[in-house]
Parts: structure tokens; C-alpha cells; sequence
């Protein structure tokens, strides 16, 4: 406990411990039955505290987050997160954790040696991303995906986020924001039909700022090792 106390800093406790304080009040009024959105988003809010220290442990717990997510869009035929998640950010989750541990900063394995992309990898990384949403948008289009715009939006702003995580630049943090904030937006529409689905809500919420926190964080430890 006592190390787990100086690893994080009183910013990095008082922001998770406010998340999971939000998700669980939420869960309590609005849901009070689906344990697997509380499971999954409480798993999820720490794996962000972790990638925000760029521990590869977060990773891990990104991975078992994509897996209860999947099925959470399911159930609300939110088909593109689904496939989203199941498909893409699960599998580029294990290759990130591999290419973390790969990636240690001299030697620490608890922090991962932050990396920069060059312009050529950033042009090929976009244009990588608008092949993969015209394809994605197709396949939603099929399983008549609710909320399908969102959706394919979603899908973009996921695979840039996975992209970056895996090569270990600062702005998949910022990537993965501009996905909550399409979250938001998407289990709003679902909560509109579906009360419980608020708890959702608060918990990409809760992401938003733990991944701004995230990015922040980052560019901090860039600085820092660029010193060093």
C-alpha cells in the first residue's frame, strides 16, 4: 500500500478516486443491475491512472476492458463499438502491452520510453485510418448499426487512439478524448431509450478528463526524459 501511495501522486489518487466515486453513485441511481457496466467502467477508469503513468499494466487492464465493452455494445446493438473494441482495440491493446514492455525507460518497467512520430508514419497513419473507416461504415451499414454516423466516427477516432498508443506517442491520449466526447454522444442517444444507460455516460465522462489528465502527463514525461 505504502508503495502504491509514492508511486501515485495526490493528483493521480484524487482523480481516480473522484471517477470511481461518480461511476459508482451513477450505477447506484440510474442502473443498480448491469454489474458488468460497473465492473468494466471501474476497470477501465484505473487502466487510464496506469497508461497515464505509461505502465504497461494499463494496458493489460485496457485489454480486459475492451472484452466487457464489446459485450455491453451488444446489448444495445451498438454493433460498430462492438466490432470496434472486439476487433480492433482489444488485439492493438495486447500489441501496445507488448511493444510497452519492449519500451521500458532505462530499464524501469513501470515506464514506458515515450516515442515520437515522424511526418511520413503521421501521413500514413491517416490515410491507414480513412480506409479503415469507409470499410467500417460499410459493415455497420449491414448490421444496421444504431446511430450509425457516431458510430463510424467512433470507429476513426478508436483506431488513431490505438495507433498511437501503440507506438507510444503522448497524443493517444488526446486521441482517445476526442472518442469519449463521440461516446458521450453515443450513450446519450441510448440512455434517451434506456435510462440505465446514463451510468455509461458518466463513466466515458470520467474518461474524458482521465485521459486529458493522460495527455498532460505525457507530454510531461516526453520532457522529462528528452532532459534526461
Amino acid at each position: 500500500m505504502d508503495k502504491l501511495k509514492n508511486y501515485f501522486s495526490k493528483t493521480d489518487i484524487t482523480l481516480w478516486s473522484s471517477s470511481v466515486f461518480c461511476i459508482i453513485i451513477s450505477f447506484c441511481i440510474f442502473d443498480r443491475e448491469s454489474y458488468l457496466t460497473l465492473c468494466a467502467s471501474l476497470i477501465g477508469v484505473t487502466s487510464l491512472i496506469y497508461n497515464a503513468k505509461g505502465n504497461p499494466f494499463g494496458q493489460l487492464l485496457m485489454v480486459i476492458f475492451s472484452l466487457l465493452y464489446g459485450v455491453i455494445s451488444y446489448t444495445f446493438s451498438y454493433y460498430g463499438e462492438m466490432i470496434t473494441y472486439l476487433g480492433m482495440t482489444l488485439p492493438m491493446a495486447v500489441f501496445a502491452l507488448i511493444s510497452w514492455l519492449k519500451n521500458p525507460y532505462k530499464g524501469n518497467k513501470a515506464e514506458v520510453k515515450v516515442n515520437s512520430l515522424t511526418s511520413r508514419e503521421n501521413i500514413f497513419m491517416w490515410i491507414i485510418t480513412i480506409v479503415i473507416t469507409v470499410i467500417f461504415y460499410f459493415i455497420l451499414e449491414h448490421f444496421n448499426t444504431a446511430n450509425i454516423v457516431p458510430s463510424t466516427i467512433s470507429v476513426t477516432t478508436s483506431f488513431i487512439a490505438v495507433y498511437l498508443t501503440f507506438r507510444r506517442s503522448p497524443y493517444f491520449a488526446l486521441a482517445y478524448a476526442a472518442n469519449d466526447i463521440v461516446l458521450i454522444i453515443l450513450w446519450i442517444l441510448a440512455s434517451i431509450l434506456d435510462i440505465r444507460y446514463v451510468s455509461v455516460v458518466v463513466c466515458f465522462i470520467a474518461f474524458l478528463f482521465n485521459d486529458i489528465y493522460g495527455f498532460i502527463s505525457w507530454k510531461k514525461m516526453k520532457i522529462r526524459q528528452e532532459q534526461h
